[in-house]
């Protein structure tokens, strides 16, 4: 008869088993990380609508922001209507649209650096932003380096806003005629690959950039006494393309250039501002005296180019823009759709300057400050916030 174990040796053996068990079959089963929630996917923050709300509280800056803009300082030039310009909020169809936490913006920019490149509509952005992150920081002292326009540093929490002016974004000079008789007074030789010595120095400076190009492209700016003349690689474009094709080519080359030069640097792209003149152009007596925002029904009517009215270059380059950007990962702010509407938003007469409007029209480009560009501050915000991965604000975002 066999011998029984002791119960306390018995109990050792069957641990030792079970421990020589669990690592034997530890190295036949692959080890799975547990399943990661699916990422958040933001909503379509530029679908949506304007409505009124009249108890909406009123902007936090006034006319008192050093880094007003004369022309755009509403207020101060006691525009007519600004009290209801204010109570219109953009709603997104599918979330919430929150507006900007100057604080909790600055300690997440902290120590970084933010660029703006591109046209006076991109100054009017910014313009937007460093009066809303003064409310931070009124110690904000005005910066002007790096072949900065203009801009603002804020030295409580380190950081740097700034606008480099590149009209076309690529380099662009003026040519007199080399010879007599010629119906052109010279051209505007654009170097196509080179970009505007405005920005050319900013590579690894700036943590977040947004450009914008469009509103020079017209023959308003450019007519054909002293045309457009594009190069690249140092020659003469052949067959030379007309103004369209022109922007297109700067467009590719300068997001190629963007892409290459600037691959750690999170970019953004704004897509039209779109212009409401009506009865005419700018230099045509044309006017925005509204006082409330577009129905969605005339959208179309004033922008879809089908239609040819006056403002309808926003939509058409636009698609060259997109165009221009696909293989990148240059992210577009489709800011165009929501500031249609916007009509009754633009400075038009109250230009703060006697005999302005007769010397340069009505002002229906640019936008009153306050006004939309806080929107497009607001959107830019959380974009920021998404693509950084930090905590998104409670129904911003839809899974």
């Amino acid at each position: 008869m066999a011998a029984k174990l002791p119960s306390s040796t018995l109990f050792i053996w069957l641990i030792i088993s079970t421990c020589a068990l669990t690592i034997f079959y530890s190295k036949l089963v692959p080890y799975s990380k547990p399943s990661s929630p699916p990422p958040v996917v933001p909503c379509n923050l530029f679908a949506g609508k304007w409505v009124i709300d009249p108890n909406r509280p009123r902007p936090i800056y006034d006319e008192t922001c050093p880094f007003h803009r004369n022309t755009w300082n509403c207020l101060r030039n006691q525009r007519d209507n600004m009290e209801v310009i204010h109570s219109w909020k953009w709603v997104p169809e599918d979330c919430e649209l929150n507006e900007i936490d100057p604080l909790e913006f600055m300690g997440v920019m902290r120590d970084k650096r933010i660029g703006f490149v591109g046209d006076s509509l991109n100054e009017n952005f910014l313009v937007s932003l460093l009066c809303i992150l003064r409310v931070a920081d009124t110690g904000a002292k005005k910066w002007k380096r790096k072949g900065a326009w203009r801009g603002a540093y804020f030295p409580k929490f380190n950081v740097t806003v700034a606008y480099h002016r590149a009209v076309l974004l690529a380099k662009y000079q003026w040519q007199p005629k080399q010879s007599e008789g010629d119906e052109v007074k010279g051209v505007h030789r654009v170097d196509v690959d080179i970009p505007a010595k405005d920005w050319e120095n900013i590579g690894g400076f700036y943590d977040i950039l947004i450009f914008n190009t469009g509103h020079w492209w017209g023959y308003d700016k450019f007519p054909k006494e002293s045309p457009l003349a594009f190069y690249q690689g140092g020659k003469p474009i052949v067959p030379a393309p007309d103004m369209l094709e022109g922007l297109q080519i700067v467009l590719k080359n300068m997001a190629a250039y963007i892409q290459k030069e600037f691959p750690k640097t999170l970019k953004f792209w704004r897509l039209q501002s779109p212009r409401h003149f009506h009865g005419g152009d700018w230099n045509q007596n044309g006017s925005c005296l509204f006082d409330k925002p577009l129905e969605d029904s005339e959208l179309d009517l004033w922008f879809d180019p089908s239609y040819n009215g006056v403002n309808k270059e926003a939509r058409v380059i636009n698609e060259l823009i997109i165009k221009a950007l696909q293989g990148t990962d240059i992210e577009p702010l489709d800011l165009t759709h929501l500031s249609e509407f916007r009509a009754d938003a633009h400075p038009a007469i109250w230009l703060g300057k006697k005999d302005a409007v007769a010397i340069w029209g009505q002002d229906c480009m640019h936008w009153c400050l306050p006004g939309v560009p806080d929107t497009w501050v607001d959107i830019l915000w959380q974009r920021v916030h998404y693509r950084l991965g930090q905590p998104v604000p409670e129904n911003t975002y839809v899974v």
